[in-house]
C-alpha cells in the first residue's frame, strides 16, 4: 500500500484476482466427456461394438477391417 490509504497498486484491488466468477464447471477439455456407456463405431465399414470403460475408442481396432474406431 504505497499511500497507506488501502488502495494498493493499480489493477490489484478487489475483483481483479483469479476465481471471481470465472469457472463454469465444464472440466479440462471443454466438458465434452461422453461417459462410460455408448459404443465405438468404425468410420470405414460402420461396424459397432460396445465401449469399454477405461479404453478410448480411438485405441481400439475394428474387428472387421482393422481401422481405428471412433466414439458414437
Amino acid at each position: 500500500m504505497p499511500r497507506g490509504d488501502g488502495t494498493g497498486p493499480s489493477g490489484q484491488g478487489p475483483g481483479t484476482g483469479r476465481g471471481l466468477g470465472r469457472g463454469k464447471g465444464r472440466g479440462r477439455m471443454g466438458g465434452r466427456a461422453l461417459g462410460p456407456g455408448g459404443s465405438c463405431v468404425c468410420p470405414s465399414c460402420g461396424a459397432t461394438m460396445p465401449h469399454q470403460a477405461g479404453t478410448p475408442c480411438n485405441q481400439m481396432t475394428c474387428p472387421k477391417c482393422g481401422a481405428k474406431m471412433t466414439r458414437q
